[in-house]
């Protein structure tokens, strides 16, 4: 385990989307099943908070960007607040959209298809959206997610409402496609990651990426789909599962997303305005994370090997001095000052 890497790479926006969805998850298929009796409004406390931590951040970036107009020409950074803007924008929609969900279990007001009119603006904003990250390289996850299941969206609402009465196997026949596609891509993933296994002319760094992608899109992929099969089933036959149970699949890819968020990189500067990365960011307010930052662990055999001479680490290195005859020259010290930087030890 390499902390080195574990703070280079870590993304705290998907961390924090991740954890508040699985969270959320859990609260609501108890509440759901009547383990719980909260009102709905506590029971969406998790996206209230991810809501909470986006506005407050866009506001504080915000801020930064027009007190100091000398940050704006900083490498791109008017492409990551941008970016942020247009994030902000699609988040504030989606939270009017929970804001009437909530509000209509608790008091069942307003029909479903007017409760979805902001999901579907999403839906519509995120294909131009779509275009635009793809065009200035940025990651476009919920954007994506958003513009490919706009129909899908539309059969929740006229089913929720009652004006179709397919069944639910039918209503999610355009995740059913998604979901397809999905696999098509983790099966491609796997065949491609077996051909560099066994090409010699590939090198140990790029077999490593690919089947590192493969094993992550098919923990992903695979327990959508069975909870896609397990939760079309309760809907349609009652089953005997409760909806804790239908959803562990759910769980456990949230889990799995929630532990690549420390690999994933990335991340927009201008959250909060801290013009950084977030490692970066943590060690600039708490220098003390560098000691453990730069501290990397191995399991290795208590054999000595004759290859490899021992390596000695010292925190800090004593100047050295160009000794003459009987005199020493102040012009030939020289002192090695560490970095702030958890790529070289303190």
């Amino acid at each position: 385990m390499n902390l080195q890497s574990l703070f280079q790479d870590f993304n705290p926006s998907k961390f924090l989307v991740y954890a508040s969805l699985l969270l959320f998850t859990i609260l609501f298929c108890l509440r759901l099943d009547g383990i719980i009796t909260w009102s709905y409004w506590a029971v969406f406390l998790p996206l209230w908070i991810w809501k909470s931590m986006v506005i407050a951040g866009a506001c504080v970036g915000s801020y930064v960007w027009w007190r100091h107009p000398q940050y704006r020409i900083e490498g791109e950074g008017y492409i990551h607040y941008k970016a942020m803007l247009i994030s902000v924008v699609l988040q504030v929609l989606l939270l009017m959209f929970e804001v009437l969900v909530c509000d209509k279990l608790e008091n069942n007001r307003h029909w479903w298809i007017l409760i979805f009119v902001p999901l579907l603006l999403i839906s519509l904003i995120s294909i131009i959206v779509c275009i635009w990250s793809v065009k200035h390289d940025r990651s476009f996850e919920l954007e994506l997610f958003c513009s490919v299941n706009i129909l899908q969206f539309i059969f929740l609402a006229l089913r929720l409402d009652e004006i179709i009465m397919w069944n639910w196997v039918v209503v999610f026949v355009p995740l059913w496609i998604v979901m397809c596609m999905a696999v098509i891509g983790v099966l491609y993933a796997i065949i491609f990651a077996s051909i560099l296994l066994r090409t010699p002319e590939v090198g140990i760094e790029q077999r490593r990426t690919s089947m590192h992608s493969a094993v992550s899109y098919s923990v992903i992929v695979v327990p959508l789909l069975i909870f896609l099969v397990l939760l079309s089933n309760k809907l349609d036959s009652e089953s005997s599962l409760t909806y804790a149970a239908t959803c562990i699949p759910l769980y456990f890819t949230f889990i799995v997303l929630i532990f690549l968020a420390f690999g994933s990189k990335g991340g927009n500067h201008w959250w909060f305005g801290i013009r950084k990365d977030f490692c970066q960011f943590l060690l600039s307010i708490c220098p003390i994370l560098q000691e453990y930052g730069n501290i990397s662990y191995s399991l290795h055999s208590n054999e000595p090997e004759e290859s490899e001479p021992p390596v000695q680490h010292e925190t800090f290195r004593k100047p050295v001095y160009s000794h003459s005859k009987k005199n020493i020259s102040q012009s030939e010290l020289r002192v090695v000052v560490p970095a702030l930087s958890i790529e070289t030890p303190d």
